[in-house]
């Protein structure tokens, strides 16, 4: 066993101190998870571990959970939090056979009192004596002694882990003696939650709680200092089911260096890492060999359900899997009865444990059993010889129907199974299956089995039309997961030399990767050179995906000519052999956003969604569901938005594709139409991935809604810095069209916030210069906006009322723009002191939100109407203040400091300070924000109402 004590005070006449300095090597034991780790040395992402509120104030909780979950360091938190010096004890597996170890280990661990030595006297004499005639007596005694000593003891908490392994006897005395001791906290953790008909040892009634798994975002913040690809954090916490553990041993395999090729997973399929493996064997041995045996059938079936395992097994099957199900092993759907491996890495050590024979024997007993035709084939299949050419023959046609069926994912698999047995003398039926099988891993974002279908092309062909068509598949399949991508660009190239088609099929994908890493004037040569090499060559879909790709960078640079190209791609022959987001009618609908003429954007949209869809690919999907999102967040549909944006979000995380983008487009739409925080969290994660992926286009998207959140939300210091990082990377990328990416008009309300006028003067009218030579007049009202605030800024209240009224009345399209501009009309009239103007532009926009059903500018309106309800007398009136002093409570209230307030007014620091002192002595008040919720307050009563406010 291992002891130990901790203080959480200084208390000289404490007896623990005595234990604690004493045993103070046996301070911490081996930790059950890799977060109490993190806890203590930061060897890995900040991820302390989460106590679940429902524990606190409890006397009595079991913490339960699979090895490595998390159990001992939540034990640990929680007993910090409660205050008082802990008694940790820690059984191992031997001592759960010795009868009284558990007793002992507290009798040692309290020497110094009189009722300890007691009580280790009386278990010597307990198991001192075998066959004792008197075994009630015994009992009863060290009943009595521990009693006595829990009572005797000092104010502290009993923590016991690993208390699975508690002896009987040790379990049953404390069951007894802790019901005398009612006020000592005491906090169990163990594997299992297997409460008696007596309940728990630590008390009839506890307060049981299971350790959750982590989030996906939680693993990526543990796996942070490992600087892994978001496709291997993805395949981390897919594998690890979210067990801390787990995941940092698959990022162990990995190693800590950044040259690991993305594309090759973490560890291959069935073989896992050797601290994976131990971690899943110790938790599978929690249950027993029956339970074991069949669980690995189903981890030989890629969907088993409670069903095709009761054939199998017959009655015993619902306990065992009930067994399976109580150790955390599984999760039994309520609904379809499907079982899921609560980690991949268990299905998969099952999978690999069986010799080969017996695995092909399980796979005919599932082909018996299953009762689903592609299944059926999958595990014939699997069950012959892999040199028999007609379990190719199988596979292929069971791939065939998959595929029509909507599963990608068993289309992968079996696409690839047919491939790899299919003779090698038929080389050319070889090729295209495994041309076949790369396909399907494409469209299921699986980068190892593509991998594998290119091996078998390139191992065996030697056409530079396939070599080469297999090379390209994989680039598209992989994205910005292949940081090897240089690499595969030259491979291919090289094997398409003297093959303009082919090359102009290269190029444009070269194109794509320039773009991504910011590089557009590159990109736009490589796609014009791609288009004139296709065009040349009579290829007409290759001339359209480039000429889609010059118009995509034309547009962001700019360029006139950007709808002319489009134009001539949109002319060709549609061709299903374009990946969906090259294709022009996709760009042509994301220009329709840019240009806000939301209804041709959806017409165009859906079609492309159900064709998505329907052919399994799996990142075009993304893209059309993150397009969506944006037609309706701006079209004021939030509850569709919200759909499109949480199915985008779902679907990216499945197919482990860059969530950058989704991402972004989740922060966009919770931002507006949910909750800020999670808007906040979403831009957060993908900012941090894009960095990572130096993805410059999605780094400043994510920047961008970053920004903006903070500045709606109030923090308009920290959007100055976001959205100021966005203009760096915009300039760096060449970005010129300022209808792409809206962070102009936020970027100058952030700089007017905090007193930077010029500065914002200066972008606001170098941006509408800009918008107005390109003809983006959509850009303008957002423009006018922030205008008008610049403008109520200096003190000119009436222009900047007439300029957002105009605005307002030009926004009746985008409900939720015309809200937010409705709020700074509401703003501005209450600074102009024509409060009932001020409350009709928030009532008008409150209505608005509330109509659209967008949650935090609800909220936000709510609060600027409650600003502007009359002020109660209290018996007089607030004083007025200067003109002076006004203006200073105006930028104090909006976040400003006292040198920020003091560069906007052209006056000094001291002046600002003395303006301040006077405003707080007038209106009893000794903070900023007091201030601020005070400021609508100072007000005169409106004299008149301006005209023309309606909805």
């Amino acid at each position: 066993m291992t002891l130990g004590t901790a203080e959480a005070g200084r208390n000289q006449g404490n007896p623990l101190l005595w234990c604690a300095k004493a045993r103070r090597a046996h301070y911490d034991p081996v930790p059950d998870s890799a977060t109490a780790v993190n806890a203590h040395q930061g060897a890995t992402g900040t991820m302390l571990p989460v106590v679940p509120g429902v524990v606190h104030g409890a006397r009595r909780v079991v913490l339960f959970g699979p090895p490595g979950i998390g159990k001992t360091a939540a034990a640990g938190v929680l007993g910090q939090q409660l205050g008082l010096p802990v008694l940790k004890l820690a059984p191992s597996p031997q001592d759960a056979r010795v009868p009284y170890t558990g007793l002992l280990e507290l009798a040692l661990a309290l020497q110094p009192l009189p009722a300890a030595r007691e009580l280790a006297t009386g278990i010597d004499k307990a198991v001192g004596v075998p066959g004792s005639a008197d075994p009630a007596g015994t009992a009863l005694r060290l009943r009595r002694l521990t009693a006595t000593l829990l009572l005797d003891t000092p104010p502290l908490t009993l923590v016991v882990d690993n208390a699975q392994w508690l002896d009987t006897a040790s379990a049953a005395v404390l069951r007894w003696a802790l019901r005398l001791a009612p006020d000592l906290p005491v906090i169990a953790a163990e594997r299992t939650w297997r409460p008696g008909s007596e309940g728990h040892w630590c008390g009839e009634d506890p307060c049981a709680v299971r350790i959750p798994a982590l989030t996906p975002d939680q693993v990526a913040t543990l796996l942070s200092p490992y600087r892994l690809t978001p496709y291997q954090v993805t395949q981390a916490h897919i594998r690890s089911g979210g067990n801390p553990a787990l995941a940092l041993a698959f990022a162990g395999a990995c190693g800590l260096t950044t040259d690991l090729p993305a594309a090759q997973g973490l560890v291959d399929d069935l073989v896992l890492p050797p601290a994976a493996r131990r971690l899943v064997n110790g938790w599978l041995g929690t249950v027993s060999a029956e339970v074991q045996e069949l669980l690995t059938v189903a981890a030989l079936d890629d969907r088993p359900d409670r069903e095709l395992l009761s054939r199998l097994a017959g009655p015993p099957a619902e306990n065992l899997l009930a067994e399976a199900e109580a150790a955390g092993l599984i999760n039994i759907g309520q609904v379809d009865g499907k079982i899921r491996f609560a980690a991949a890495a268990i299905g998969a050590e099952l999978a690999a444990r069986p010799p080969v024979a017996t695995r092909r024997l399980l796979h005919a007993r599932l082909a018996e059993a299953s009762r689903d035709s592609i299944r059926r084939d999958r595990h014939t299949t699997l069950a012959a010889d892999t040199n028999d050419p007609q379990s190719a023959d199988c596979a292929d046609r069971a791939a065939d129907r998959a595929r029509l069926r909507g599963e990608p994912a068993l289309a992968a698999e079996l696409s690839l199974l047919a491939a790899e047995r299919t003779p090698e003398a038929d080389a050319d039926l070889l090729t295209e299956r495994a041309l076949t099988a790369v396909r399907d891993a494409a469209h299921n974002g699986d980068l190892p089995r593509g991998q594998a279908a290119v091996r078998l092309v390139l191992n065996h062909d030697s056409s530079p039309a396939n070599r080469v068509n297999a090379l390209i598949t994989l680039i598209d399949s992989g994205g910005q997961h292949l940081y090897n991508g240089d690499k595969l660009f030259a491979d291919a190239l090289h094997e398409a030399a003297e093959h303009p088609d082919l090359t102009a099929q290269i190029l444009v994908r070269q194109a794509i990767w320039a773009n991504v890493n910011g590089d557009p004037d590159r990109a736009c040569a490589q796609a014009a050179r791609a288009a004139s090499l296709a065009r040349n060559a009579g290829d007409t879909a290759t001339t359209a995906m480039a000429l889609t790709m010059q118009a995509r960078i034309q547009r962001i640079l700019g360029r006139p000519q950007a709808d002319t190209t489009l134009g001539h791609a949109l002319s060709l022959p549609r061709s299903p052999h374009i990946p969906l987001n090259a294709r022009p009618e996709q760009l042509s609908a994301r220009h329709a956003i840019f240009d806000d003429r939301l209804d041709e954007a959806r017409s165009a949209l859906l079609p492309l969604l159900v064709e998505a869809e329907r052919t399994g690919d799996a990142e075009g999907t993304v893209d059309v569901l993150r397009s969506l999102a944006e037609v309706e967040i701006r079209a004021g549909r939030c509850g569709l938005a919200l759909n499109y944006a949480g199915r985008a979000l779902s679907l990216t995380d499945r197919a482990a594709l860059d969530p950058a983008p989704a991402c972004y487009t989740s922060a966009l739409v919770e931002g507006t139409a949910s909750c800020t925080d999670s808007a906040l969290a979403h831009a957060r994660r993908g900012a941090d991935t894009s960095r990572r992926e130096d993805n410059k286009v999605f780094l400043s998207r994510n920047l961008f809604v970053l920004g903006h959140l903070l500045l709606v939300t109030g923090r308009p210091k920290e959007a100055l810095e976001a959205l100021e990082e966005v203009r760096a990377l915009e300039k760096h990328q060449q970005v010129r069209d300022p209808s792409i990416l809206r962070w102009h008009a936020d970027l100058a309300q952030s700089l007017i916030s905090l007193g930077y006028l010029d500065q914002a003067r200066k972008l606001l009218t170098d941006t509408r210069r800009t918008a107005t030579d390109l003809g983006r007049s959509c850009v303008l009202p957002a423009l006018d906006r922030s205008q008008a605030l610049l403008e109520a800024t200096l003190g000119n209240y009436d222009a900047a009322a007439d300029r957002l009224a105009a605005a307002a009345d030009r926004l009746r399209h985008l409900p939720i723009e015309r809200g937010r501009t409705l709020l700074a009309l509401s703003q501005t009239e209450r600074r102009g002191r024509r409060r009932a103007s001020a409350r009709t532009a928030a009532q008008s926009a409150a209505d608005l939100f509330s109509t659209h059903q967008a949650h935090p500018w609800i909220e936000a309106a709510t609060r600027t109407l409650h600003q502007l309800e009359p002020v109660p007398a209290h018996g007089s009136t607030l004083p007025r203040l200067t003109s002076a002093e006004q203006r200073c409570v105006e930028f104090a209230a909006s976040g400003a400091s006292n040198r920020d307030i003091a560069t906007a007014l052209t006056i000094s620091v001291k002046t600002v300070e003395a303006h301040l002192t006077r405003v707080y002595r007038k209106l009893g008040i000794h903070s900023r924000i007091q201030l601020a919720h005070l400021a609508a307050l100072t007000a005169a009563p409106a004299e008149t109402l301006r005209p023309g406010l309606h909805k």
